[in-house]
């Protein structure tokens, strides 16, 4: 019980800077990406922080699958770089009493995952497209940042404004270039109101300006001058419909609708992922052997490429159902059955190797037998 108790709470310091080392870094990625995309107009600024945090959620499985297995990897690894296995296994205890404390570690993290797998990610997923949606459902003036060129949603025109007044619907000195059919239009003002007609359509009613229109690289431009001029900025706005793509269903609607094939690649992933949070912290066991005389760079590779794989594998299956390849009853269960093969038959090796049964073993009892005897004769 002692030793439970202890290997809990190095567990759980570990899986705690490994988290906080992991939730870092993809904060810091997500970051870099949203900002970017702020930046560039495709999200609104105001949206930042709400779309880091539906990002930080869609990933949370993965750094929690990712956490347990290299705490459990890193805490084995170190009893056996620190030669506490040599007297666990000189007390007569074998390497499967490690899966009890581990299994007990590891069943919140599984239940978490899947709890984000089921719940919290489709969730996450539909909240964020609705906020996509939302930004790209907004009026062009509104999105454009003051000093800044900004194209508009439907690619053919580009807006530029000196300044925004109080309300965002009062723009200054404005500049908007129209390229439709092979035709350039400019127009320039001194400043420009948001309006809505009858049927509800947005307009950009623009005063004291003048509009160029032409061939690019001809000599036939016309110049008009013009007191007011309206330039159509959206049509009227529909509800939003959010994300319907499989991804941000929530798990009852992909069990209703189980006919569209890629509902049913999207149930094998998240069905896999709390399966494979739980198989990888097994198999963290065996794989944590290392020499103590030497280095330990090696298991930690080895146990990479394990993990690359597996995930890899899950997705090309989940890939094979959404392309009508392969069944879904078929499909979900073959490589969680690799696995659990991989983690017998790494827990049957190193059981095997440490029994005092192995060919190693009895070697070493027959040769100390044999000095003791030698030196009992002199």
């Amino acid at each position: 019980m002692i030793f439970q108790r202890a290997l809990r709470r190095e567990l759980v310091s570990t899986a705690g800077a490994v988290f906080t080392t992991l939730f870092t870094i993809t904060i810091t990625v997500m970051l870099i990406k949203i900002l970017g995309q702020a930046a560039g107009g495709k999200i609104g600024s105001q949206d930042v922080v709400a779309l880091i945090g539906f990002a930080a959620l869609r990933y949370l499985s993965i750094i929690l699958i990712l956490t347990g297995f290299i705490s459990v990897l890193v805490v084995v690894t170190r009893s056996y770089q620190d030669s506490e296995m040599v007297v666990w296994f000189a007390s007569g205890l074998s390497l499967a009493r490690w899966v009890k404390p581990v299994v007990i570690f590891g069943l919140p993290i599984v239940v978490l995952i899947a709890a984000l797998s089921f719940v919290v990610t489709p969730w996450a997923n539909r909240q964020s497209a609705e906020l996509r949606e939302r930004f790209e459902k907004q009026n062009d003036v509104s999105k454009v940042a003051p000093g800044k060129f900004q194209e508009s949603a439907s690619a053919e025109r580009i807006f530029f404004v000196e300044a925004v007044d109080g309300d965002a619907n009062k723009v200054r000195n404005v500049f908007v270039n129209t390229v439709k059919d092979g035709r350039a239009s400019v127009v320039v003002a001194k400043e420009g109101t948001i309006a809505l007609d009858a049927r509800g359509d947005k307009f950009l009613v623009m005063n004291q300006g003048r509009r160029y229109d032409g061939l690019p690289n001809q000599p036939d431009f016309r110049v008009m001058e013009f007191e007011r001029y309206g330039v159509l900025v959206s049509r009227q706005s529909q509800a939003l419909v959010g994300d319907t793509s499989a991804h941000a269903l929530s798990t009852p609607e992909l069990l209703a609708n189980m006919n569209n094939h890629f509902n049913r690649g999207e149930l094998l992933w998240r069905v896999s992922l709390p399966i494979m949070g739980l198989l990888l912290m097994l198999l963290a066991i065996p794989l944590s052997f290392v020499n103590p005389r030497g280095g330990r760079s090696a298991n930690l590779l080895i146990a990479l490429l394990l993990y690359v794989f597996y995930s890899n594998m899950v997705s090309v299956l989940q890939y094979a159902v959404q392309q009508q390849r392969m069944q879904l009853g078929v499909a979900w269960w073959p490589m969680h059955l690799v696995a659990v093969a991989m983690v017998v038959a790494l827990f049957s090796w190193r059981l095997f190797i440490n029994s005092p049964y192995h060919p190693a073993t009895l070697w070493g009892v027959m040769k100390r037998a044999y000095h003791g005897r030698k030196a009992d004769a002199k």
